[in-house]
């Protein structure tokens, strides 16, 4: 499940870059990223905590350390590239001022 919302944040990140872009509304599909990255980190918090249900310690000792990296990593960027058309934005308001 967490691969398929991390698609769909993927996907809702270009298109908020390609509708800034094009000079359309893109704040939907940056609240769409946003979202679906958010919805994706819980599907993984969520299968870490059927593991600890299960007591499945092979899986979390082998996932959890790269998973953390690769969890944070991608957030960032994620939050990084949604939010890029409002620092733009901002950036060239006051350049016109």
């Amino acid at each position: 499940m967490q691969i398929i919302l991390g698609l769909i944040a993927i996907v809702a990140t270009f298109i908020n870059l390609y509708l800034y872009g094009k000079g359309k509304d893109y704040k939907l599909a940056m609240a769409m990223g946003l979202s679906f990255t958010g919805l994706a980190l819980l599907a993984a918090y969520s299968m870490l905590s059927d593991w600890v249900i299960a007591e499945d310690w092979s899986a979390l000792l082998d996932v959890v350390p790269t998973m953390k990296t690769a969890l944070w990593i991608s957030t960032i960027i994620s939050i990084l590239l949604n939010m890029t058309p409002i620092i733009l934005e901002r950036t060239l308001k006051k350049g016109r001022s």
